[in-house]
């Protein structure tokens, strides 16, 4: 991948700083050499404008229908915590009149797109020491990455050149106008919350999809909101139990959904899941198209959730980290107008809630 770039001294101080941290430890994570390097992500990838990365115009609407002709890719969204991995094509792909919101319902890879946040994107090309790598990044106003897509194997590799050059930034500056994370909300306490109001509109739901405005509505954080809800709606559960929810999936052949997020970017993965495997203190699933990768010792809190809907009570694992943040949803496969699988009932209610 040949391009012109204008790099600052800045930039190319970080790259060869980067390059540096790569042959002391070549196993680090882009996500990982950022933070010990103290820039963004999409810093660092900025740095690498004229080397083996070019810089692409944030047309949503013309570029996320696109990708469909790269053919069998690997897309992968993550938070903190936890990485989701679903090969797949990308079709079917939706953008809104206004580009702030996006989907991607192919039967392999399943996105809910909030694009009011997608702020830079990237082509790669980066020699890996094994082959060539290509993927598509995009990030956010805080460069932290929201969403990326891998070629694979059995991608439409003549597709990848032509979609770069098409959507080729005119000016291709390693600036980035990174902005700091706006403070969190504070919630609000218990006290003020209308504990009668939320249950009642918990127990009316006819949506799962109308949760988060019934979180508005009352002004409560969703872990409060758990807390208040009632034992009939939503038990805490030891949070070590997450894997061995997936390990009793995987052993009884129990089809899930898989929803893993950031503020950004939702992905979601619709079937069994098989290979299980411990590494460190990441549980994974290492599947031929879903991979997970859980950090099992930041989930804080974990949570069973029943909530009522047009097509009877869904019931869902929810795990949260230290901060609140929803790391990864578990739900059983399911299509909507379809009642809950009877085997993941069974299976989601067959482990004790904590005593209060």
């Amino acid at each position: 991948m040949h391009t012109q770039s204008q790099a600052s001294p800045a930039a190319n101080d970080l790259y060869l700083a980067w390059q540096v941290l790569r042959r002391e430890q070549p196993r680090l994570r882009a996500r990982d050499a950022a933070e010990r390097l103290a820039v963004s992500e999409a810093e660092l990838v900025a740095s690498r404008l004229g080397i083996d990365t070019v810089r692409l115009r944030a047309e949503w609407g013309a570029l996320l229908p696109a990708l469909g002709e790269l053919g069998y890719v690997m897309a992968l969204t993550r938070n903190a915590h936890c990485v989701h991995e679903r090969k797949g094509f990308y079709r079917e792909v939706t953008v809104s009149a206004n580009a702030q919101m996006g989907l991607v319902v192919s039967a392999d890879i399943d996105l809910r797109l909030f694009l009011g946040g997608w702020v830079s994107v990237f082509a790669i090309e980066e020699d890996n020491g094994k082959a060539l790598q290509r993927s598509i990044q995009v990030f956010d106003r805080q460069g932290v990455a929201v969403h990326k897509v891998f070629l694979t194997a059995a991608s439409q590799l003549e597709a990848w050149a032509a979609l770069v050059e098409r959507f080729r930034a005119e000016a291709q500056v390693t600036a980035l106008d990174v902005q700091p994370l706006p403070p969190r909300e504070q919630a609000q306490g218990d006290a003020v919350i209308d504990v009668n109001a939320l249950r009642v509109g918990w127990s009316t739901l006819k949506d799962t999809h109308h949760f988060f405005a019934l979180l508005k509505k009352h002004g409560t954080t969703r872990t409060q909101a758990l807390r208040l809800a009632g034992r009939e709606w939503a038990e805490p559960l030891a949070p070590g139990a997450l894997p061995s929810l997936l390990e009793q999936a995987a052993a009884h052949e129990v089809p899930l959904m898989v929803f893993v997020g950031n503020r950004h970017c939702i992905q979601i993965h619709s079937g069994p899941v098989r290979n299980l495997r411990w590494f460190d203190d990441w549980f994974n699933v290492l599947d031929d198209e879903f991979n997970l990768h859980l950090k099992a010792s930041a989930v804080a809190e974990l949570w069973r959730v029943r909530k009522p809907s047009s097509d009877g009570v869904i019931t869902s694992w929810e795990a949260f980290d230290r901060d609140g943040e929803l790391i990864v949803q578990l739900f059983g496969a399911r299509k909507p107008g379809v009642p809950e699988r009877e085997d993941w009932r069974a299976l989601a209610e067959s482990i004790p809630a904590l005593e209060v």
